[in-house]
């Protein structure tokens, strides 16, 4: 959420960074509102003033025998309008912090300008692309063929969209999330953490999914929401806290199944497991102090990498434009896989600086060394990675002619020692 006392120094800030995501501006609005119940409150502490005053005013009457009548009315009077006042301020209140609750996170100096992802801006390619002596697969052609992946029986079950893997995939989904997990622990220091799966509204508002994108969600019906990424809870674990800098960063990792209705996306990406309902992925949250966090992004991606790295997959790392960044960032980098089967880089991981926008809904603060109070730390978010592409990325990457699949290197010790898929036995 963005500072209304920041919106009425920079109001032409405001207006500038939502032009930049292609929005309207709403600064008058939110100022003229603004301004209305700062005029209510002068005239509400004016009443409160004279109240007491009258009070005070009845006591000497009485004590002196005199007639308060008048001042008895005066102060019924008052007490009348100081309720309507506050009943009209509430009423404001109300209307701005929905304005605010809507209005997405603004756009960092460096974040390039545009209105979606054809304005996203290559940083880097790093590795090359495997070549082929055959004609590329996708994952679908190839998980059918080895008789593991099988989405007629996961539609049987649950609709579209869903999957049921077997055998060596199933192995395969449960070695790439715990290889990703001692990386991250091991490697970068994240602290291993185990969430639940089901949060309240103030968690949703707090990462940003609420109440803007309710429709993208599940909910059950004791009120629960199913998480759509471990970021929501994993962020909340510093809600309504104030931390000692010392703590900072704090640094955590989940592997979470996710869940999303994806009403936002029809149409998109219906083949195989790249857009699903129900998904695995492994999550980094991290909690900075202000000016740590965009060298706590660098670093943040760069621990995504890595897992791409030591998996031998060709990638590039791109950075979101203006209309393509997600509501609650103000920088976003994309790590972009290569897909044989699709002929194309495709997103695998999304890490995003926050700034203090999650901070200010979730009330996440830490105390200054150098002046009194509070301030709000930074929150930053990424996949480290999504499971389910990282496994559609080794089937494709490792395809053989013959129908098998070759295994990196990096995941043969959580596969048994196996080297390659290879078709399972039928009869």
């Amino acid at each position: 959420m963005l500072d209304l006392r920041w919106i009425r120094d920079n109001p032409e800030d405001l207006d500038r960074g939502l032009r930049r995501r292609g929005l309207e501006p709403v600064s008058a609005g939110i100022l003229a509102l603004d301004s209305r119940r700062r005029a209510r409150q002068t005239e509400l502490q004016t009443h409160r003033t004279r109240r007491n005053e009258a009070s005070r005013e009845i006591g000497a009457a009485k004590k002196e025998g005199g007639d308060a009548a008048a001042l008895i009315h005066e102060v019924a009077r008052i007490k009348t309008r100081m309720q309507a006042l506050e009943d009209e301020c509430a009423g404001i209140d109300a209307e701005i912090d929905a304005l605010l609750a809507d209005l997405p996170n603004l756009p960092a100096g460096d974040v390039p300008d545009g209105p979606d992802e054809n304005a996203n801006v290559e940083l880097r390619r790093v590795g090359a692309p495997p070549e082929f002596a055959f004609e590329a697969r996708d994952h679908v052609a190839i998980g059918e063929a080895l008789g593991m992946m099988d989405f007629a029986a996961a539609s049987k079950l649950s609709g579209a969209r869903f999957v049921v893997l077997n055998d060596a995939l199933a192995r395969l989904e449960r070695a790439l999330a715990a290889f990703m997990l001692d990386l991250h622990t091991a490697g970068f220091g994240y602290t291993e953490t185990s969430t639940p799966l089901l949060v309240r509204d103030a968690a949703l508002f707090g990462t940003g999914q609420l109440p803007k994108f309710a429709e993208d969600l599940f909910r059950t019906d004791t009120g629960h929401w199913l998480i759509p990424t471990a970021e929501v809870p994993l962020t909340n674990l510093v809600a309504e806290e104030i931390l000692d800098p010392a703590e900072l960063p704090l640094r955590f990792v989940a592997l979470t199944p996710c869940f999303r209705s994806e009403a936002g996306a029809a149409g998109r990406d219906t083949r195989g497991m790249l857009r699903q309902h129900q998904f695995h992925k492994v999550e980094l949250v991290s909690v900075t102090m202000p000016e740590d966090s965009p060298g706590e992004h660098e670093r943040m991606t760069g621990a995504a990498e890595e897992v791409l790295k030591r998996l031998d997959l060709a990638y590039r790392v791109v950075v979101l434009s203006t209309g393509d960044m997600g509501f609650a960032a103000e920088k976003t980098y994309d790590i972009e896989v290569w897909l044989p089967g699709q002929d194309a880089y495709r997103e695998i991981s999304s890490c995003s600086n926050c700034g203090a926008f999650q901070a200010r809904r979730m009330r996440a603060r830490y105390r200054p060394e150098d002046r009194r109070g509070t301030a709000f730390v930074h929150t930053l978010n990424g996949s480290g990675v999504a499971v389910g592409r990282l496994l559609i990325a080794v089937l494709e990457n490792g395809q053989r002619e013959d129908g098998s699949v070759a295994l990196p290197a990096a995941l043969r010790p959580y596969m048994g020692g196996l080297d390659a898929i290879r078709p399972a036995r039928r009869g």
